[in-house]
């Protein structure tokens, strides 16, 4: 491996093409938002939000480390990218905007369908399963780290999929809606299998599956199976709390709902009368 570059836990070092990509999706959110209906600062705060964290994971000591040093870190990489970037931009995108956008782009031959059969819940699933499983094989996760443009492929691949992952119980659209409550529920106990199944593989592996970090500097005094388990055990657990959150938010807005549901019910069936001085 090439000689990297010195490790600075203050780096600020910046990648011109992450740079290009978060700025062009901020510069077409705000625009966005200037001309709709757009109220509140809940929503871009989530948005940018998501941003920042892109930003942050793909720039500076975290960048370095997991793309020079570290195995486990490049785990932490992977979980913010599929974790926590596409809730927070899922979260932070109204239904007016992403609908008005993909009605453009809906009314092109065959993309209502298209879409429709990607962001179903077992496709959606199914390509969040086969680019997690997938970058995580020693083959194509050692080409992503030796080659760069393969790299940004792998996280754009990454990102993009569980962005799909989440949509059955985060979609902002009216068009490609979400699932009912129940639904979501059982999807959820589904959606963290993919990562518990890669997070198994690393974790209970006898021998270092990427001889890239092998030939690493070590940067504490930790073996290379070290760190590998210690990233295999980084996503295992995260597979498990993240979507077990999302299952009990998911809950408590499905008896929130029925509460009012119910309380509506109540004040259609009540008599209505004037009181008599």
């Amino acid at each position: 491996m090439a000689s990297p570059p010195p490790l600075s836990w203050t780096s600020l070092s910046i990648h011109a093409d992450v740079l290009l990509g978060v700025g062009l999706l901020a510069a077409a959110y705000a625009l966005a938002w200037t001309r709709g209906p757009g109220r509140g600062v809940r929503q871009p705060t989530l948005f940018f939000g998501g941003l920042l964290v892109v930003l942050g994971a793909l720039n500076g000591p975290l960048h370095d480390l997991s793309d020079f040093y570290l195995f486990s870190a490049h785990m932490v990489q992977h979980l913010l990218l599929t974790l926590v970037v596409p809730p927070l931009l899922l979260g932070g995108t109204p239904a007016w905007m992403i609908d008005t956008r993909l009605g453009v782009l809906l009314r092109w031959p065959g993309s209502r369908r298209a879409a429709g059969a990607v962001t179903r819940p077992v496709p959606a699933l199914a390509l969040y399963a086969v680019a997690l499983v997938g970058w995580h094989l020693p083959g194509p996760y050692g080409v992503a780290l030796e080659r760069h443009a393969w790299h940004v492929v792998e996280h754009l691949a990454l990102i993009v999929t569980a962005t799909l992952g989440w949509w059955p119980v985060l979609s902002p659209s009216r068009q490609l809606a979400r699932l009912h409550y129940g639904p979501q529920i059982l999807y959820l106990f589904a959606f963290g299998i993919p990562m518990t199944v890669v997070a198994a593989m690393i974790t209970g592996a006898e021998h270092v599956l990427y001889p890239f970090y092998a030939a690493a500097p070590r940067v504490w005094d930790l073996s290379p199976l070290a760190d590998q388990r210690l990233g295999g055990l980084i996503m295992w657990v995260p597979a498990g709390v993240i979507p077990l959150v999302a299952f009990t938010s998911v809950f408590f807005r499905w008896v929130a709902d029925d509460s009012d549901d119910d309380e509506r019910a109540a004040d259609e069936d009540r008599p209505t009368g004037r009181r008599l001085i």
